[in-house]
């Protein structure tokens, strides 16, 4: 079981921050419907701080644009403390900054606020579990066009310290995470690898464990900063 992930059997504790109080209520009844436990409510990003130090939330769904500290130092904080809580992120905006900045800051994945129940309900699972949640459709855009000109310039342009990480990689695991960054599962990496799904889980593992990332949603910042993959 990976560190912060809920333990099999026990309901899911979440935590949900968002400003609008409305939308925290519509959030906590698909979710306790759906049999996750709501452990709270926060308002900003002060208060969700707080409440993680107090209630031990498996997972925090946290609202980016939000008045006093952001989603984004709120996420830092939460990451900076050591909390196993993951933090998954929600937004209004396909192609919003302020999420790659919470991808930086650690957040574990993120989801539009327009999504499905059923989509808010598995995204919380997944994260629980101990895996990140990015949605290929609008990951690479975003990731892309926030990391600068790295995107389009290449490696002139890569993070040196990032760099350096992903250089240690074989050039088998620098293929993998490549595709990874372009939001790709584990099954999705077996079949256009050939190879089987249990041998890509454990290719992603490595990897992770190589560069120091704590799940994919790390992996793929470390994988455009490095420019590897854009």
């Amino acid at each position: 079981m990976s560190v912060g992930a809920a333990t099999e059997g026990e309901a899911v504790r979440v935590l949900v921050v968002d400003d609008d109080a409305l939308l925290r209520a519509g959030v906590r009844v698909v979710l306790e419907a759906a049999g996750l436990e709501v452990v709270g409510e926060a308002g900003d990003g002060l208060a969700a701080v707080a409440a993680v130090a107090s209630l031990d939330p498996d997972v925090v769904l946290m609202d980016v644009r939000m008045p006093g500290v952001d989603g984004v130092e709120a996420t830092r904080r939460v990451v900076a403390s050591g909390a196993r809580a993951r933090v998954l992120v929600l937004t209004t905006f396909r192609h919003d900054e302020y999420v790659w900045g919470a991808l930086e800051a650690g957040a574990s994945g993120f989801l539009l606020k327009r999504a499905s129940p059923e989509r808010l309900v598995d995204a919380v699972r997944t994260v629980a579990a101990g895996e990140s949640l990015l949605d290929p459709a609008v990951t690479h855009d975003l990731v892309a066009r926030f990391v600068g000109a790295g995107a389009a310039a290449g490696a002139r342009d890569a993070d040196p310290d990032a760099a350096a990480r992903v250089a240690g990689l074989t050039d088998r695991e620098q293929e993998v995470l490549r595709l990874v960054a372009e939001g790709l599962s584990n099954a999705e990496l077996a079949e256009r690898l050939t190879i089987a799904e249990s041998t890509a889980k454990t290719h992603v593992k490595r990897i992770l464990a190589k560069v120091g990332a704590r799940d994919r949603a790390q992996a793929v910042v470390l994988a455009y900063r490095s420019g590897l993959a854009g």
